[in-house]
């Protein structure tokens, strides 16, 4: 029996506010900083790439370079990438910290 392999894309099931906002979310709790990156390009290759990326004031190239594997965009790119996105990065205490060996 022949078995036929598909293609996974990420961005595909990126097709909603509530899906993109889910999903960076789940990224940002799991602590990968590599991870959170290809989830953004994720992101912005479901809302289309082309569009980001001008709205960032950025090539498309450079967009795509940017959140390649491996890249270390600086995080003023990154900030401007979410921006473009629509998408709000905010902090609220989480855990305790153990303030005893600050």
């Amino acid at each position: 029996m022949k078995q036929t392999l598909t293609t996974f894309d990420m961005a595909e099931l990126l097709d909603s506010d509530e899906a993109i906002s889910e999903y960076l979310s789940q990224v940002l709790a799991d602590g990968d900083n590599q991870e959170f990156l290809r989830a953004i390009g994720y992101v912005a290759k479901a809302r289309g790439m082309t569009k980001i990326a001008a709205e960032a004031g950025m090539g498309r190239e450079s967009l795509y370079k940017a959140f390649a594997p491996g890249a270390k965009p600086r995080f003023e790119t990154v900030l401007k990438v979410l921006h473009s996105l629509g998408i709000d990065l905010f902090a609220r205490a989480g855990h305790p910290v153990d303030r005893s060996i600050i």
